[in-house]
């Protein structure tokens, strides 16, 4: 099933009940479109949301950590025990070691979290496929929040990514995000051979983010 990820990141419009009523919104979408929903929030805001809706909440980030004495930092087991059904891994706003990603792969499956690594070009999407992550999220880091989509600006990227996943396993599917603003965007994105779309201001901060959701899925079902 095509797939819409929003990641809310730190915005003021993406925090606390807000976070909550865009939940909402994209489970009412979701279901009246038969898209699935991912919403990537704050880990101090999974369990409030994951106890609301029925959409699938991922955590924007997690540490490469066990228990034990880690003061200050993201805990795998916690975002689980929140409600979070999976996680962002590697940003290009929060970027980590390679061991680091390595690392988080693997407890992530030994908990049974869902994973989408991200890439910031080919050469790394490939390198992330080699995890088996379930996703792995093309973006060219120059083009994330600007107003020029991927697709328009370096849609060979998308297709270079798709195919260099593929010859790695055939089994992670690749997302398309940086500047994706509406359903034109989305389609061109399937059409190149992604599963679905990472999207974040061009949802949170849109003046009516139910119109842009239902732009955005009405090109995941045609």
């Amino acid at each position: 099933m095509n797939v819409i990820v929003v990641n809310v990141k730190t915005y003021k419009e993406g925090t606390g009940k807000n976070a909550l009523e865009l939940a909402r919104i994209m489970e009412d979408v979701g279901n009246e479109y038969g898209i699935r929903m991912i919403i990537a929030v704050q880990p101090t805001d999974i369990f409030k949301i994951a106890d609301d809706v029925s959409i699938e909440v991922f955590s924007q980030h997690m540490d490469a950590i066990d228990y034990g004495s880690n003061t200050g930092w993201i805990l795998p087991h916690a975002i689980k025990e929140a409600g979070a059904k999976g996680v962002l891994v590697n940003h290009s706003e929060h970027r980590m070691k390679l061991e680091d990603i390595a690392f988080n792969m693997e407890m992530a499956k030994k908990i049974r979290l869902q994973t989408i690594a991200c890439a910031g070009n080919v050469n790394v999407a490939r390198a992330l496929a080699t995890f088996k992550p379930d996703y792995v999220a093309i973006e060219p880091p120059e083009l994330i929040g600007g107003e020029i989509s991927v697709t328009s600006a370096r849609p060979e990227v998308i297709k270079n990514a798709v195919d260099a996943v593929r010859e790695i396993n055939e089994n992670v599917e690749v997302l398309c995000g940086a500047g994706i603003k509406n359903g034109g965007d989305v389609a061109r994105a399937i059409e190149l051979g992604a599963k679905g779309i990472l999207v974040a201001s061009g949802v949170v901060k849109a003046k009516n983010r139910k119109m842009v959701l239902e732009d955005m899925a009405r090109a995941l079902v045609k």
